[in-house]
């Protein structure tokens, strides 16, 4: 493998398969296996998993990971790039997306409690991350009024937490009121980024 050519991970957090979202993983996952990247592709909605996780993150609590999440440790575990798509939904994100992260990035997998320090040992070290998001609201409202909380949540709260770095991110805004020519430039952007894999 040469050294631009990457091992990528690409998450759909969209529950609808037919939605803009699938339409720009699939064209990222296109882009990359064109240039000779690795690419796996996740779509959360047709795993098979309980959403909940019953007794969060207990020592004493063991709760038995379904086939599809142990899949899902493994293609994160081997990845170099990780990439979730998904839409803003009440300003956060849909719930197979939210129940996939609870589920998968464990104590043991993903950190590390340390004894006598609130900080964790990161165990994603050396991954990068891209995540795409889409929304109707304008892009500058969710950054300025509502403080990108799905973004955050899954960049700093998430993936930093665990040692992805760094996690950048594309925002595509306003979705209901945009042209063809509009969706198009984003397909373009998308496999831009896919063939660099970034």
């Amino acid at each position: 493998m040469k050294t631009n050519q990457r091992n990528i991970l690409v998450v759909l957090g969209h529950p609808n398969p037919n939605s803009l979202c699938a339409h720009l993983a699939e064209s990222y996952v296109n882009s990359a296996k064109k240039s000779a990247h690795t690419v796996s592709f996740l779509k959360l909605s047709e795993l098979k998993f309980d959403y909940n996780l019953y007794l969060g993150h207990k020592k004493d609590s063991i709760q038995t990971l379904e086939p599809d999440l142990l899949q899902s440790q493994k293609l994160i575990a081997e990845a170099d790039h990780l990439v979730f798509v998904f839409p803003s939904w009440w300003a956060s994100m849909p719930a197979v997306l939210k129940a996939w992260i609870d589920r998968v990035f464990l104590p043991g997998f993903s950190f590390k409690y340390r004894k006598n320090s609130p900080l964790p040992e990161k165990l994603l070290l050396g991954k990068t991350a891209r995540i795409f998001v889409t929304m109707d609201a304008p892009s500058w409202y969710y950054k300025w009024f509502n403080k990108s909380p799905g973004v955050r949540l899954l960049k700093f709260g998430t993936l930093e937490f665990c040692g992805v770095s760094p996690v950048k991110v594309t925002i595509f805004g306003q979705v209901r009121t945009r042209k063809q020519k509009d969706f198009l430039k984003w397909i373009n952007i998308v496999e831009s980024l896919a063939i660099q894999g970034k």
